[in-house]
């Protein structure tokens, strides 16, 4: 059924569809039965392999077969989703997924290739756990990942681009020790980097299970002994491009899963912060914004152009993060050996990914629309003159003041300061005329440190 956007239940298959259609391929009810479908396809090829199984295909046959996944498409989705909601001419309605692909798969077999051989000894999880992993790690790979790249080469661009430009710091909301927009920037730029190293480790760490109803081979061991399924098991998961789970119940156990949720939410914090101190950055007139043509920034207030992206972004960051953490506490859990509630529950992974994928391009379009207003950034240095304090202190202190600390404090603390009442300070300190000059030299732009060469220790 094609469901028309504005009428969808929710908003990333309706308001948002057409930024999220990138991850249909790897999320979609549609990609869990072609990936299941893969899974069964070269469980039957791996099958025939055995010396110990009658199962035999040839090249053109093993071809045929791939072609199944390889070429399956919306038509072939609607023929499972029959299977299981309404049966065909030769079967009733399954009320199973799984049991769906499979007859989907006999109908298509080979001559000579019987169905008992399709899902022989398997239980639905080791062909769920399986597929869910062959989609969840490309979907990170080659949707999500290439957003965070682009975010942090436009973070990488912008912190060397304004590296030398000073900009009023504030620790506790408070004025600070200036530093450069440019390093700040350049913060992000690292942090992001590293997050993405440890999501990068988390899709290379997915494992999957191929162990049957309770984890013990059971099935496969009772009808051939003489096979080393733990074997067979482990090259036919490592041949998927996962690692392989020895030690399961009926599922596997998600951990890996929980691992690469956790991955996300923390690139998502890293990304969060930064949208966070952006909204700030423009309310204090730090960046302006680009004004669109025909956009509307308010209905009553035409004046209005607000920092609308950096809010969609916490906004969805935010939601994703919920959604991540949820998901990685529940899927870690199980009844005994099994119980169903995961079923369900893993169909919401798309959700989550998406609402990471909304926030990664609002923050990037975000980023594309604001420029530093250095004037602005000038003025609130020049009015904050109190900054230079502990430059001043410390100066003081290399020189032996063991009371500078005090001198500047008393000055400073809670108290409106101007540079002439700095001035006054270093006219009546007892230091060298060489000292004297050093202080009076101080200036809030130029109290900056070695931010700008630091934005040099990007990669």
């Amino acid at each position: 059924m094609n469901v028309d956007p504005l009428s969808a239940v929710s908003p990333l298959d309706g308001r948002y569809a057409g930024a999220t259609e990138p991850l249909r391929a790897y999320t979609s009810e549609q990609a869990l039965m072609g990936a299941r479908l893969e899974v069964e396809v070269e469980y039957l090829v791996a099958l025939a392999g055995l010396d110990a199984t009658p199962v035999e295909l040839t090249v053109a046959d093993r071809e045929a077969l791939r072609r199944c996944y390889r070429e399956f498409d919306v038509a072939d989705a609607r023929v499972i989703k029959q299977l299981e909601t309404e049966g065909d001419e030769s079967r009733p309605a399954t009320n199973h997924d799984v049991k769906a692909v499979e007859y989907f798969l006999r109908d298509r077999l080979p001559d000579g290739v019987g169905g008992e051989w399709v899902h022989f000894g398997l239980t639905s999880e080791d062909v769920t756990n399986l597929a869910y992993r062959l989609l969840f790690g490309p979907a990170v790979e080659t949707v999500l990942c290439p957003r965070l790249r682009a975010l942090q080469d436009r973070l990488t661009a912008m912190a060397r681009e304004h590296r030398d430009l000073p900009m009023l710091a504030r620790t506790h909301g408070q004025p600070a020790t200036p530093t450069t927009f440019g390093k700040e920037l350049a913060v992000y730029a690292s942090r992001l980097g590293r997050a993405m190293g440890a999501l990068e480790q988390a899709v290379d760490g997915l494992t999957g299970k191929l162990a049957g109803a309770s984890g013990s081979y059971a099935a496969h061991q009772a009808a051939y002994p003489a096979v080393d399924w733990p074997a067979f098991a482990r090259r036919f998961v490592e041949g998927l491009g996962l690692d392989h789970e020895p030690l399961t119940t009926q599922i596997n156990p998600a951990d890996d899963l929980a691992t690469l949720f956790d991955a996300l939410q923390r690139v998502n914090n890293v990304l969060l912060d930064l949208a966070l101190d952006a909204w700030l950055y423009v309310s204090d007139g730090y960046l302006g914004q680009a004004a669109a043509d025909g956009e509307t920034g308010s209905s009553t207030m035409p004046h209005k152009v607000n920092p609308i992206d950096f809010e969609n972004a916490e906004g969805n960051l935010s939601k994703a993060n919920s959604d991540l953490g949820f998901l990685g506490s529940y899927l870690t859990t199980s009844r005994l050996q099994r119980d169903l509630s995961d079923s369900t529950v893993k169909r919401n992974v798309g959700a989550a990914f998406a609402h990471c994928l909304l926030g990664y391009r609002k923050l990037e379009a975000g980023l594309e629309a604001v420029v530093p207003n250095e004037r602005v950034m000038a003025e609130a240095l020049e009015s904050t003159p109190e900054v230079i304090g502990e430059a001043v202190q410390t100066i003081l202190r290399r020189e032996g003041h063991d009371d500078a600390y005090e001198r500047v404090k008393k000055l400073t603390r809670g108290q409106e300061v101007t540079v002439a009442d700095f001035r006054t300070l270093f006219e009546e300190l007892p230091v060298s005329e060489e000292v004297r000059a050093e202080l009076l030299a101080l200036t809030p732009a130029g109290y900056t440190g070695v931010a700008d060469r630091l934005v040099e220790d990007l990669e």
